[in-house]
């Protein structure tokens, strides 16, 4: 037997369309899909798919069902077997089990006790003085009581023992508290004290409307300014939405739904009247959080800030979004503004406006680079690819993919040619070779044994030791390589601290503005003395070993710009490429990859 709440939550999570439209050719009409009939065999669209319902129908031979309907009677499964397959395309274990569970589901007891925190925090935020700072705050942002417990608002008190004795009083013990998150301890000997205090509260809800967890943001000083419930087997942010079990039918209805930041911009815009509206709850959009979507709409409109985190965050969703099959369109707010805010002072009306002039998100990427003149400059231009090329590899529509790589070559003026080798590859090498091998005039160098980029971290931690062991060399070595020739965290800030004390400076002035992990670093240097046995070799070495990074990383650059270079960008490249190369041989440290370099003279 399967569970009823297992085949219900199936069925909930089952894109009917895409399930039933992988055996008869759906087209939209309105809301709903239209086909052949696969029962009688018609030939015209008779056949409806309503995702809506949840159902079909034809309205030739009356045939109708849900989707474990369909595949009984379309493949001849067995209903179980339906079940099964269904949840395995939704991402729903089913297990199907000897005998019928009596009695709730074991989550219940779980989802029993964050309701009724939920209306306990609601008394608190209406009905205690300990709510009035979270009235205010309310007020201040003009939100009404009939919109906050519209969302089901509430207030966490600052008080330590206030919710624990209310829950205790209801029958709610400590150990239930803890494994629903609502308590913690920092310890096994520490007295268990309340997750969210002083917090305004959102309760947050599956697709089916219980009640997995809560949002809570902090009214007074102190981080983290929003709070989430901790992950357990009812509530993992990555894998909800706020606000879907109330918008999923206006998403259906709409055909598109509209992706906001936070907690406060889904309220203030659904408060607007757009209802189609969800949120992400403080993470990247996930993979599970489109697969959610994808079953009311493949519309989505972004509305998020327009802040470098807010641009960030959209591309991030776009190209999850792009990679899942979804239309993806950026709408963009006067500066200043925010969902919630620009929702508070111009309603449906001036969100449905903004909402119009929506553009394709890479189209959105690019108007972006244009305005800060990526595409003028070679380099930036080549930098400028490396931000759109990841949105395009992620498109798994292929018509639009197309429409991408035409579009890229349009704003870069780079062959397209050459755009679909780059998305073709992965590793820059790669790239570089297959570029290159094409041309005869530009023979391979051949790669020489020793490889500078691992030994250029040893090379690090030997100029930092040679510093703190004789903090008079620490001048001269700066002299020749500073704070930016490192990429190891630790010796970067630890030789910019040693530079900032001086040769004068004591050592625990260098160790004060460290972190803790530098400093170990500082113990296990100044204790091991094996690299400094002839430190004058040791520091040349070094310093030799840095300054043919860089040069070979300037190499690597000038193979990626080579491709989207004009010819005479490209033989002023390729006179600066065998330069390096000549200069890195001199040196006698290497290269570790394979360069092209021009055969031509360089005068």
């Amino acid at each position: 037997m399967i569970p009823d709440e297992v085949v219900e939550q199936v069925r909930e999570a089952a894109d009917i369309v895409g399930i039933i439209g992988e055996y008869v050719p759906l087209k939209r009409t309105g809301a709903d899909f239209r086909g052949p009939c696969p029962f009688h065999q018609g030939t015209r669209r008779n056949f409806s798919v309503s995702p809506a319902k949840r159902m079909y129908h034809c309205f030739v031979c009356s045939e109708s069902g849900d989707v474990f309907k369909f595949l009984t009677k379309r493949l001849g499964m067995e209903w179980p077997e339906a079940v099964k397959l269904v949840g395995e395309k939704s991402g729903v274990e089913v297990v199907d089990t000897k005998v019928r569970r009596e009695g709730p589901d074991p989550r219940e007891p779980v989802w029993e006790l964050h309701a009724t925190a939920a209306a306990y925090f609601q008394k608190v935020l209406w009905d205690e003085a300990a709510g009035e700072p979270a009235r205010a705050y309310l007020a201040e942002r003009s939100v009404s009581r009939a919109v906050a417990d519209d969302f089901g608002l509430g207030f966490a008190p600052r008080e330590i023992g206030l919710m624990r004795s209310y829950l205790n009083a209801l029958g709610f013990d400590d150990t239930r508290l803890l494994e629903a998150g609502l308590l913690a301890t920092q310890d096994q000997e520490s007295e268990p004290r309340p997750r969210f205090r002083g917090r305004l509260m959102f309760p947050i809800h599956d697709v089916l409307g219980r009640n997995v967890g809560f949002g809570g943001r902090l009214l007074g000083p102190g981080e983290p300014k929003y709070l989430n419930s901790s992950e357990s087997p009812v509530f993992s942010k990555g894998k909800l939405l706020y606000a879907l079990n109330r918008s999923r039918n206006a998403i259906r209805r709409a055909d598109r739904a509209l992706i906001v930041e936070g907690y406060f911009d889904a309220l203030r815009v659904i408060a607007s009247g757009i209802e189609e509206v969800v949120a992400p709850m403080g993470t990247a959009f996930t993979e599970v959080q489109a697969g959610l979507l994808r079953k009311y709409s493949r519309n989505v409109f972004l509305l998020y800030d327009s802040d470098p985190a807010g641009l960030k965050a959209t591309f991030r969703a776009g190209d999850e979004l792009l990679r899942q099959g979804f239309s993806v369109r950026v709408v963009t707010l006067p500066s200043g503004d925010d969902p919630d805010s620009y929702a508070r002072a111009h309603g449906t009306a001036g969100l449905e406006a903004q909402i119009s002039t929506a553009v394709d998100v890479f189209d959105r990427k690019i108007q972006i680079l244009e305005r800060a003149g990526w595409f003028g400059e070679l380099q930036k231009k080549r930098r400028a690819l490396d931000r759109l090329l990841p949105t395009i590899r992620a498109t798994s529509d292929e018509i639009m993919r197309d429409l991408y790589i035409g579009r890229a070559s349009e704003v870069t003026g780079v062959n397209r040619e050459i755009l679909l080798r780059e998305l073709g590859t992965r590793p820059r090498e790669a790239a570089v070779a297959r570029e290159t091998s094409r041309e005869s005039t530009v023979p391979a160098v051949k790669p020489r044994p020793i490889a500078i980029r691992g030994r250029a971290i040893s090379a690090e931690k030997e100029l930092v030791r040679a510093m703190l062991q004789q903090r008079s060399r620490a001048e001269s070595i700066a002299e020749r390589v500073g704070p930016d020739s490192f990429t190891n965290r630790n010796y970067k800030a630890i030789f910019a601290a040693l530079l900032r004390a001086g040769e004068e400076g004591p050592l625990e002035e260098v160790v004060a503005s460290l972190r803790a992990e530098d400093v170990m670093v500082i113990e296990d240097l100044m204790g091991d003395a094996a690299g400094y046995v002839y430190p004058e070799r040791t520091i040349e070495d070094s310093i030799s070993l840095l300054h043919a990074r860089e040069i070979e990383n300037r190499m690597y650059e000038i193979q990626r710009l080579r491709p989207i270079a004009d010819a005479a960008q490209q033989e002023r490249l390729d006179a600066e490429l065998l330069q390096l190369n000549n200069e890195i041989g001199r040196s006698g440290k290497g290269v570790a990859k394979t360069f092209r370099i021009p055969n031509r003279s360089v005068h």
